[in-house]
């Protein structure tokens, strides 16, 4: 296992890449097992993953499916000389057609399907989409209409969400917030780009002197820090970094310590206990991202990013083994290693 001095500088690499790479063409595919996110309204509702989602079938569940295409995707531009680089753009051809994104689409037409995914699965799909804007492809063009779907439901969704979902699991608005931005910005999406500040600041501005009570038995997020992240992506470093040092007023001295402590994962079979590894790859990533807008010096930078390194130390040689891990760790890992280089 690597010593958080080893993990401080750690960034991506191709073997990195390329190791991921292999673990997401194993599973996006995959479908069995399965756990659906589906209302059945009646009988004939009893069908299969593959049937109900003829691209986002695999991973164990639809929301991971799709961070593992955003994970490959992120990858072929990243390190596009890969060995698996190939895979990706076959799997990615017929994957990402006209045809199977009007089924995805057709899905969410159902009265049941309101909720589906909300708002977790609607920010890794807006995040997905950011990503295949950037590649030279016709990708992002087949894929449009179904970010067009989940951008219209988060328009519509926004302004009524009185209060924000302080979880540490996929409830957590600050973090469907925080990817939301990603492509509101690669879209030129005037509305969201106004949408998500105003609420934003709506929902957190007011927060001082966090106690991080963290964290819960299956947090893969922290509740803290996804907040600070979510401002530290929506509003002005000049605004931001203020309203951070009075939100954590201890952390240059490493105050609350939880915050600074990787958790300890019991039973990496276990699909629930396994949800730790995650929160220590997205507090690497977390503290990596507000480490950017501090001056190097600055004590609270120094505790970001040595307190990155011990997560990334903790969990970054997990990401695969079991599968209740394998589908979907490698993603959070990804936005650790590329934290601060941009979508």
């Amino acid at each position: 296992m690597s010593s958080p001095s080893d993990s401080r500088g750690k960034r991506l690499t191709p073997e990195i890449a390329s190791n991921f790479a292999r673990i997401a063409l194993g599973h996006v595919t995959r479908e069995y097992p399965h756990k659906l996110d589906h209302v059945l309204d009646g009988p004939d509702d009893a069908r299969t993953p593959r049937d109900l989602h003829p691209i986002f079938f695999g991973s164990f569940d639809w929301h991971s499916c799709v961070h593992g295409y955003w994970l490959l995707a992120a990858l072929l531009r990243r390190e596009p000389g890969i060995p698996e680089a190939p895979a990706i753009r076959a799997l990615f051809d017929n994957a990402l057609t006209q045809a199977k994104v009007a089924a995805e689409v057709g899905y969410l037409a159902r009265p049941s399907a309101r909720g589906f995914e909300r708002p977790y699965g609607w920010a890794w799909l807006l995040k997905l989409q950011a990503e295949l804007l950037a590649h030279d492809a016709p990708w992002a063009a087949a894929c449009q209409p179904l970010a067009d779907a989940f951008a219209q439901r988060l328009r519509e969704f926004l302004p009524r969400a009185q209060y924000p979902i302080r979880t540490g699991v996929h409830s957590s608005t600050a973090f469907a917030l925080a990817l939301a931005q990603d492509y509101a910005a690669a879209a030129r999406d005037a509305a969201l780009s106004t949408l998500l500040p105003t609420k934003a600041r709506a929902w957190y501005l007011g927060d001082r002197d966090a106690q991080a009570w963290e964290p819960s038995g299956d947090d893969f997020l922290s509740p803290t820090l996804m907040a600070a992240v979510c401002l530290r992506r929506l509003l002005p470093a000049g605004e931001f970094v203020p309203w951070l040092r009075a939100y954590l007023p201890g952390a240059g001295e490493r105050r609350p310590a939880a915050l600074f402590t990787p958790a300890t994962i019991s039973d990496r079979t276990d699909g629930k206990i396994v949800h730790l590894d995650g929160l220590n790859l997205s507090r690497a990533w977390c503290w990596r991202e507000i480490a950017q807008v501090l001056p190097a010096d600055d004590p609270l930078a120094v505790a970001a990013g040595d307190a990155a390194a011990r997560h990334l130390a903790a969990s970054l040689p997990h990401v695969a083994g079991d599968y209740m891990g394998e589908h979907w760790l490698a993603s959070f890992a990804l936005l650790a290693l590329t934290a601060g280089e941009g979508a």
